[in-house]
């Protein structure tokens, strides 16, 4: 029999090779290759005569009925889950420190145990301190079951002896196991823990959902396969010194990703914010330069988010662009087609952009929205408060069609916006033009800033002198 050969593998990215190295040559990780030894065996490096899986039709598979998920008592976040969860599927959960991840978790599994047996494991804090924060939070449901341990033994042995339809862990990162020797949160601990609880949660038929950890950077901590092991990874944003919260669907094996759900922190908790858009405008100030509404599609849902735009002269020879909540790239190529096709001249001015609400803004269809909001202020004209700005903007300085046109217009006319400025590219596929809602084409970035111009004149405002009177497009 030939001997086995050690092979090294990272823990961040996957990649192996034949010696050790202190820096993983595949994506530059440090200290991630740790030795494993491949089973011997025939072809395929399995063992010779194994038993083959079991196998079924797929055509059969298609035929049973839809698996029932489990309501989690949050609409914002059985949205994101694509319906609740699924039996068997594991749920990771990241944010930053103290943006209530373990609130949300608590709230979730109290509601869940209204219904079905649920076990909570709280491995960074102990029975006193998990019993502390239940009852803050209201959390009296009978078959909701706490525990504090971190020995990943002791917390399969407890989800084993409880047999709960839904697992809860308080963080993967807090819990270790004793076989090996690395510290708690080690990328070879977080590993092994995740493909433990996954399989545990596989072979007994359990959801489980564990909070992650995030790096300064905002990635999630420890090992990239950890975000591969689990089926759902949710991203848990907003502001700590503000009530909003948003959860992001990064990853679902049964659902749609980019879904977003929306929270309000309160002094009981998280709850569902019953209108979005509402809650997401609710503090804007009407009336000023530098603020245009967005008509962003997130998902399926559109929501109404306010763009605000400062710009100012800048004493740099590369002026500042900083943004918040919005792409940084698409902000600058927008201030770019603004100096070309629009006549804004920002080159020597600081822009900073912000989405307000604690929304992070990825639709190119919030596009139009940051060029309007970005000539307001830097013309310190007003935008019409009651009109809703869509489209993608394109090098040339043209307005390009964005899905869900339709229901961005709905949203805009339900939340009483008398005005949608959207591009005229796909104007006969569109089955709608708004009812009770005036909508404004253009083909052009300069056709919008017309239309920016007649609102500022429409409410008196001596915003004509600003603009300039040659053609924006025209060779200097």
């Amino acid at each position: 029999m030939p001997a086995r050969r050690e092979e090294h593998v990272c823990g961040e990215c996957g990649a192996s090779t034949a010696r050790w190295m202190g820096r993983c040559p595949a994506c530059g990780g440090w200290g991630t290759l740790s030795a494993v030894v491949p089973g011997a065996g025939g072809a395929g490096g399995g063992p010779q005569g194994a038993e083959a899986p079991a196998m079924v039709r797929a055509a059969e598979l298609a035929a049973e009925a839809p698996v029932e998920r489990l309501a989690t008592g949050f609409g914002e976040l059985d949205r994101v889950l694509g319906g609740g969860l699924v039996p068997g599927s594991a749920v990771l959960l990241g944010g930053e420190p103290g943006v209530g991840k373990s609130t949300l978790l608590l709230q979730a599994a109290d509601r869940l145990a209204a219904t079905v047996p649920v076990l909570y494991v709280g491995a960074e804090e102990s029975i006193g301190q998990v019993g502390r924060r239940a009852r803050r939070l209201g959390v009296s449901a009978a078959e909701l079951r706490l525990a504090a341990e971190t020995e990943l033994g002791r917390v399969l042995a407890a989800a084993s002896r409880a047999a709960p339809r839904v697992l809860a862990v308080d963080s993967v990162q807090a819990v270790r196991d004793g076989t090996l020797p690395s510290a708690a949160g080690s990328v070879a601990q977080v590993r092994r823990v995740a493909d433990a609880l996954v399989e545990a949660s596989r072979r007994g038929g359990w959801a489980t959902l564990l909070v992650g950890h995030v790096t300064k950077d905002g990635l999630l901590a420890g090992p990239k396969t950890l975000e591969h092991l689990v089926d759902v990874v949710l991203a848990f944003e907003g502001d700590e010194r503000s009530g909003r919260r948003v959860v992001r669907c990064v990853k679902n094996r049964y659902g749609a990703v980019d879904e977003v759900g929306v929270f309000e922190m309160t002094g009981a908790g998280l709850a569902d914010a019953q209108d979005p858009s509402a809650t997401l405008l609710g503090s804007r100030v009407r009336g000023v330069a530098g603020s245009a509404i967005a008509a962003a599609r997130e998902g399926r849902r559109t929501l109404l988010v306010e763009v605000q735009a400062l710009t100012a002269g800048s004493a740099l020879a590369a002026p500042r662009r900083n943004v918040v909540g919005v792409d940084a790239g698409r902000t600058q190529l927008i201030c770019a087609v603004l100096e070309r096709w629009g006549g804004i001249e920002l080159g020597g001015s600081d822009v900073y952009v912000a989405a307000t609400g604690g929304l992070r803004v990825s639709d190119p269809g919030a596009d139009l929205a940051v060029a309007a909001a970005i000539a307001s202020g830097h013309l310190r004209v007003a935008a019409a408060i009651e009109t809703a700005w869509m489209g993608e903007i394109g090098l040339c300085g043209e307005l390009r069609e964005v899905a869900g046109i339709e229901g961005r217009m709905a949203e805009a006319a339900r939340m009483g916006l008398g005005r949608c400025v959207v591009p005229a590219a796909g104007r006969g596929a569109r089955t709608s033009r708004g009812e009770g809602i005036e909508v404004v084409e253009a083909e052009r970035v300069a056709d919008a800033l017309a239309a920016l111009r007649e609102c500022c004149a429409k409410r008196n405002v001596a915003a004509t002198n600003n603009f300039l009177d040659t053609d924006p497009g025209a060779d200097v």
